[in-house]
């Protein structure tokens, strides 16, 4: 799902914690980072002489990513995150940047995260459904990695793709009917109607980590179709650009000005 926040000009630093990334989703994971913006900077980092990180070397090589080797100097301390919230460091400083990718499911990387951005830079995390919500919330935009698409020629060492959720399941969704509707409204004008890519922003501004393909669907006007509890509506732009998608909250054709927080109907 791009959202309002990509800018396929952005320069990129991409910036791998291999300790707790799956090589497997390497490939997907650059895909998906081209849709917001080119990887000038490509590190993994790790203990390279270990046997945990043995199947890092063919992704390393196809895509281009430099690794940076780090000693387990004291068992038990991760020198490896030191050494990548250093670099981080030296590369928001030379101001060559417009956003960071970290790529990783451990909350020590949060403060990073918050620095950057205090910096005006865009942060975008790709971790694992175990990463500590703190870290979640500290990014822009956060991607689940089991939500990318693995290639077939790749093992299949993740879940499979989640089944769309169903019409029913998702109305029974109180906090996503919430969140959805609150959207709507937020982003609406005097008759209801708003640009799903206005809403698709206003919804990772509120939670980084919303995301379509949470529920099965690959984009959101997916997943909003799916709810059957909105109007959409394809308008043509007079200048020649691509139509833009409208959503209204069903609910408005009665006339009622929709409550704050309403429960799933």
């Amino acid at each position: 799902m791009v959202v309002a926040v990509a800018d396929n000009a952005a320069k990129l630093a991409v910036l791998i914690d291999a300790d707790n990334a799956q090589p497997a989703t390497v490939e997907a994971l650059l895909a998906e980072i081209a849709a917001y913006g080119t990887a000038h900077v490509k590190r993994a980092y790790g203990d390279w002489t270990g046997p945990s990180l043995k199947g890092w070397k063919d992704q390393l090589l196809a895509q281009s990513i430099q690794p940076v080797q780090q000693f387990a100097y004291t068992h038990g301390k991760n020198a490896t995150d030191a050494a990548m919230i250093i670099d981080a460091m030296d590369l928001l400083y030379s101001g060559r940047f417009d956003g960071f990718c970290i790529v990783s499911s451990d909350s020590d990387f949060t403060r990073l995260a918050s620095r950057i951005r205090e910096s005006g830079l865009t942060v975008y995390g790709f971790g694992e459904r175990k990463t500590p919500k703190p870290f979640v919330a500290a990014c822009d935009k956060f991607i689940y990695t089991e939500n990318l698409q693995v290639t077939a020629a790749q093992p299949e060492t993740g879940p499979a793709p989640q089944k769309p959720v169903s019409a029913a399941q998702l109305k029974g969704d109180t906090a996503l009917v919430n969140q959805l509707r609150n959207a709507v409204e937020a982003g609406s004008d005097d008759d209801g109607w708003a640009s799903l890519a206005h809403v698709g922003h206003i919804l990772t501004k509120q939670s980084p980590d919303f995301d379509a393909r949470n529920y099965g669907y690959a984009k959101l006007s997916d997943l909003i179709t799916a709810t059957k509890l909105f109007e959409t509506e394809r308008r043509n732009s007079a200048d020649g650009k691509p139509a833009v998608i409208y959503i209204r909250d069903k609910r408005r054709r009665t006339g009622k000005t929709p409550p704050a927080t309403p429960a799933a109907t």
